[in-house]
């Protein structure tokens, strides 16, 4: 993995002053409320530095913190592996780590309040947002490109126009069914040109090396390792149909716990450094999570910019504003109204702005 310049360089706002901003607030706030397929719990206390483990539960607006992890957001692995957070929170917060297996199912989660915290793909946080569910972005934690359309090794598919009449699997209100849609747009083809048949990630790879399926809208780990180890094909890519990651939050958590959710964003920054700072060792958690070979772990990260600004604006605007339309057109979203609403709410930028990984 390396330090690569991409469409979206990282042009961070200025953080003069925002640790003093961050404490302050919390101060206000003192005593107010094995594989992308693999669905884990994992309950951790943290052991806490001497600074942030100092004070009583009161330091603290909760008592308990609910995240998720996923392999397709290697920084969250690189959090839940560090204890960057628990570190932070000392030992009055109980963080309980929460395995999702696609944006689908992390958006499942936030909206069932199950967790407070977690990790989609952009076009599924304005999905979620569009039809009701209360979460905001507080942080982009990648520009990845992973998702792509995948064939067998010997299909005679070469290109996006030859899937008409085919079956394609892809997990419905995820990237790469978001990709799938404007690949098909772009070579002229509609949803009803072809079949979808709504899979898992891991059901959809599946799927397509059984012959179930004649092509599948893959995701990063899982694509990359079907890759290796199956020989499959990515017959179609493009960079710009991948939404960024988005770290999104309910808004009762916003509201009730933001000197918590600081720590989350904040942690996460901190992981974002060392990524970068330890390639290596990235990629080997990213195996370890993902049941994976190293070499493929090290293709995924080569596919996954981190050198990003995390504060939420006009890049992923632009990006969501193509995908929008989509939404409407497929009737995942009744109107283009809901659309709008949501996107112009669906950003929490102050705690990207204020992020110290320090």
């Amino acid at each position: 993995m390396t330090n690569r310049t991409s469409p979206t360089r990282r042009t961070r706002t200025s953080w003069a002053g925002a640790l003093a901003l961050t404490a302050a607030t919390a101060l206000t706030l003192t005593g107010c409320v094995a594989g992308e397929d693999a669905q884990g719990n994992a309950a951790g206390a943290g052991t806490g530095s001497d600074d942030a483990a100092a004070g009583s539960s009161s330091d603290w607006s909760t008592d308990t913190l609910n995240i998720d992890f996923a392999t397709y957001n290697p920084l969250s692995l690189i959090v839940k592996d560090q204890g960057f957070i628990e570190e932070a929170l000392g030992d009055d917060v109980e963080v309980t780590w929460t395995q999702s297996a696609g944006s689908n199912k992390a958006n499942e989660l936030l909206r069932a309040g199950a967790v407070d915290v977690g990790s989609t793909a952009g076009s599924a946080a304005l999905l979620a947002r569009s039809n009701g569910s209360p979460i905001q972005t507080i942080d982009i934690y990648s520009q990845p490109e992973w998702s792509a359309l995948v064939v067998p090794e010997r299909s005679d598919i070469t290109d996006v126009a030859d899937l008409e009449g085919k079956t394609i699997a892809a997990t419905t209100g995820t990237d790469p069914y978001f990709f799938l849609l404007q690949a098909l747009d772009e070579a002229g083809l509609s949803q009803s040109d072809v079949t979808i048949e709504n899979l898992q990630h891991a059901d959809g790879r599946a799927a397509l090396e059984n012959g179930s399926v004649d092509a599948w809208s893959g995701l990063d780990p899982i694509m990359a390792a079907s890759e290796a180890e199956s020989g499959t094909k990515l017959i179609y890519r493009n960079v710009d149909f991948n939404s960024y990651g988005f770290l999104n939050a309910t808004e009762s958590f916003i509201n009730e716990s933001p000197d918590v959710a600081q720590v989350v964003v904040n942690a996460y920054e901190k992981a974002r450094a060392w990524a970068e700072d330890n390639p290596d060792e990235t990629a080997s958690i990213l195996a370890e999570v993902a049941a994976i070979d190293s070499s493929v772990a090290t293709t995924v990260l080569d596919r996954t910019h981190f050198d990003v600004d995390p504060v939420p604006g006009a890049d992923q605007q632009a990006v969501l504003e193509i995908v929008a339309p989509v939404l409407v057109e497929t009737g995942a979203v009744p109107s283009q109204d809901d659309v709008d609403t949501a996107l112009d709410s669906l950003f929490e930028p102050t705690f990207a702005e204020e992020a110290d990984p320090s």
